[in-house]
Order: structure tokens, then C-alpha cells, then sequence
């Protein structure tokens, strides 16, 4: 890959009233005019993001938003976008110029309440009479990192830089582990990657390419053949490889090629647990078996791919639930950043490897599930239980095959 995508990207959010700099900041950063800046409040309207290198950290996306008090009807939307964007950053940066008041305060628990590190910047320390740190601040929680800086001169920026790298949190300094855990340094893997509508013409989709690369990066070797030809990439091998990774849609053909003895999972498991909580998915899937009637699914596809007449989510898996349960299922669908606020209308939520946003994104997802009380379980580990062959695919984590039998009531 030329480019780190988005999803394994640290998502720094910038957020303040307007015309406290903002954008003037996020240009700063970044080293180009990615925001229009003016002495006119409210220049900015929607969210702009930048993906940048910013080192010692690696790749980022910067998020500039619309101010906070914005007014009127247009500007409320403009802000309901900018308290969107809160739910999906790992880094918040809230500016502010003279007042410090309720929409800080508020927008700062909110992010200390899940855990989402703050700092706070107070801007244009250029225009002090009395010259930066001199002016007292205002009462923010010990955990929020204080900055003086003034955006628009430089002055104070690596302090800024600095603050930005002790708050990144940590399993964005490391790289994310997708599967070279579970696999010893030196072992064999089996990679089944069907190639089909949905698979880029003369390219592999992200999920595989990025579980290659953690193979690699884990010094272990990789074996990649199509789902016609398991048993043949199996017969050439030495001894028995230490796991077998494949599509979800091709599990029941897999699962049939490969001996018990050898643990299989599918690329959306693995990405169950590298963007999300593979307990609370488990824990989703069991609600399959309790669908009803006229029960409502939501669909979530955090990216807004091309879509096939077979589609996985819109297609392929309404049909297997239905086949599943022998229920009448509703489904709604959303794509991208949306996702409702009102959950409870469903009975089961339906969400995507998300190879494409940010484990903090999915988690905050998660969350919103969770206070619901709404179950959620993702593509691969739903197509698995449909097919009967989730025990099997959570072979390899039996902490998540543990929460699905509990939540189901069955036996291991």
C-alpha cells in the first residue's frame, strides 16, 4: 500500500467556538491551507479532514469542525456535525480564546466519560497584553493538557506538538495487531481469498492485503490460494499450518476442506477484534436465534463502497438471516458516518469489518449499542452462526466463544 488508510489513522479533532482558530490551527499542523481562514465568524460550515505523517507519531488525520455556538438553523446542523465528529476521534483539541464556558465544559466531560484524552489550547497568545502564561485559566479537569500557543504565529506549536504525542493513546504508537499473535514466529498460514465481484480487479480487498502485512511484519509466511483450492494449498505443505484465515463467505466450503485439527477463523473475526470487542460481537451473534416477526435489523457499512447486485450486506446476509431464523426481518440501512441516534427501534444491529474507520469510531458504536441495550454482532462472525460454524471460527479466542455460549445458553 502507497497510503495508510484512514481506519488505522490517529483521528485528531479540533473544536471550539468560532473564530477561535481553529482552522488557523489545523493549517499550522498540517503545513498547508487546508481551512479557509477569516476574521468572519463561522468560515468553517462542514468537517475537513487532512491525513498527514506527523512524526514521531505516523500517520493522522486532522478533523477541523464548525464552531460550536454556531447560530441559526444551518448552524445548529453545523454544529450537530461537529459533536458527530466527537463520537469518532482518539485525540480532542479544544480551543479557546478568552472564555472558557458550558459548551467547553460539557464537550470535555463527554470526552473524559469514554475516555478520550483532551487538550485544551488556549490561542492567539499573540494578541495577550501580557504575553502568554500570564493570564490565569480557567478551571478544567487535572487530566486535560493546557497549552498557550498562538496558531496563527507558531508561537507555542511544539509545546502543541508535544502534547499531541503524549496523548496519543498507546495502541496507536504500537502498530495494531490484526493476526501475528496468534500465529509463532517462523509458522505457516493459509490464506483463503475468494475472488469474486467485490474483490478490485487485479487488487485484493484492504482486509487482506493489511493481514498479509501483519503476517510479514510477525516474520511469519503466508500462503494465499482460492477457496477451490484449500486441499491442494493443504497437501503441499510439510506439516499442518498454524491457522487457516478466510472469507467469511467462503467458510462453508473452507470449513469442509479443512480437518478439525487445524484452527480456522475468517478475515472479519480477526477484524472484529482489531476495530471493535470480540466478546460484545459474540455476545451480538447469540441474539440471531432470538429474532422475531417484524423484528428490525440495522444494517451499518462504515464506508460507501460500490455497491454489487450481490452485495454482502444489503443482499447476501438479510437473505441468510431470514433463512436462519424463518422470520419476516425488516432491515434499514446506513452507510459512511451515519448511524442513528434512536437504536432502540431494533433488535439486532448488523456492522461491517470496518477496514475502513477507526477502532475508536467502532467502539464508540459499540457503546451506543450497549446503552441501548441493543445486541450487535459484525458480517463475518453473523454469516458464521447462520452457517452454524461460529464455534469453529472462534476456536482461536475462547474468551469470545465463552460470552457466546453465555449469552446463548448453550453448551461449549
Amino acid at each position: 500500500m502507497t497510503s495508510t488508510p484512514k481506519g488505522f489513522r490517529l483521528h485528531i479533532g479540533v473544536f471550539g467556538r468560532r473564530n477561535a482558530g481553529k482552522s488557523t490551527l489545523v493549517n499550522r499542523a498540517t503545513g498547508q491551507a487546508v481551512s479557509i481562514v477569516s476574521d468572519t465568524p463561522g468560515t468553517t460550515t462542514d468537517p475537513v479532514e487532512k491525513a498527514m505523517e506527523f512524526p514521531p507519531l505516523g500517520p493522522v488525520v486532522w478533523i477541523d469542525t464548525a464552531g460550536l455556538d454556531d447560530e441559526g438553523t444551518l448552524g445548529q446542523q453545523r454544529a450537530g456535525r461537529a459533536r458527530d465528529i466527537a463520537l469518532r476521534v482518539d485525540v480532542a483539541v479544544v480551543v479557546f480564546v478568552d472564555d472558557w464556558g458550558e459548551d467547553e465544559a460539557r464537550l470535555v466531560d463527554d470526552f473524559l466519560g469514554r475516555g478520550v484524552p483532551v487538550i485544551a489550547v488556549r490561542n492567539k497568545m499573540d494578541a495577550s497584553p501580557s504575553g502568554p502564561g500570564t493570564c490565569p485559566w480557567p478551571e478544567v479537569p487535572e487530566s486535560v493538557v493546557r497549552v498557550d500557543m498562538s496558531a496563527a504565529t507558531g508561537q507555542g506549536f511544539n509545546e502543541f506538538r508535544q502534547a499531541v504525542i503524549r496523548a496519543a493513546p498507546a495502541d496507536f504508537v504500537e502498530s495494531p495487531v490484526i493476526v501475528r499473535d496468534l500465529v509463532p514466529e517462523g509458522g505457516t498460514v493459509v490464506l483463503v481469498v475468494p475472488i469474486d465481484k467485490e474483490a478490485p480487479r487485479g487488487r485484493l480487498i484492504l482486509p487482506q492485503v493489511q493481514t498479509i502485512r501483519d503476517f510479514l511484519d510477525g516474520f511469519c509466511r503466508a500462503l494465499v490460494c482460492r477457496e477451490t483450492d484449500v486441499g491442494a494449498a493443504l497437501d503441499s505443505l510439510k506439516s499442518a499450518p498454524a491457522l487457516v484465515v478466510t472469507d467469511s463467505q467462503a467458510f462453508h466450503e473452507v470449513a469442509r476442506a479443512v480437518p478439525e485439527s487445524i484452527p480456522l477463523t475468517g478475515f472479519s473475526i480477526l477484524f472484529a477484534r482489531t476495530k471493535g470487542d470480540l466478546a460484545t460481537f459474540a455476545r451480538g451473534a447469540a441474539a440471531i436465534d432470538r429474532l422475531w416477526d417484524r423484528d428490525r435489523v440495522l444494517v451499518a457499512e462504515s464506508c460507501t463502497h460500490h455497491r454489487e447486485d450481490d452485495d454482502i450486506g444489503r443482499v447476501k446476509l438479510p437473505a441468510l438471516l431470514r433463512k436462519k431464523t424463518g422470520r419476516r426481518l425488516e432491515f434499514d440501512f446506513v452507510s459512511g458516518h451515519d448511524f442513528p441516534e434512536n437504536l432502540r427501534d431494533y433488535a439486532l444491529v448488523l456492522h461491517c469489518g470496518a477496514c475502513m474507520t477507526s477502532r475508536r469510531a467502532v467502539l464508540s458504536r459499540l457503546a451506543a449499542c450497549g446503552a441501548a441495550g441493543v445486541p450487535v454482532v459484525n458480517y463475518g462472525m453473523a454469516i458464521a452462526a447462520c452457517l452454524g460454524l461460529l464455534d469453529r471460527a472462534l476456536g482461536p479466542f475462547p474468551g469470545a466463544a465463552r460470552a457466546y455460549h453465555e449469552t446463548s445458553g448453550t453448551s461449549e
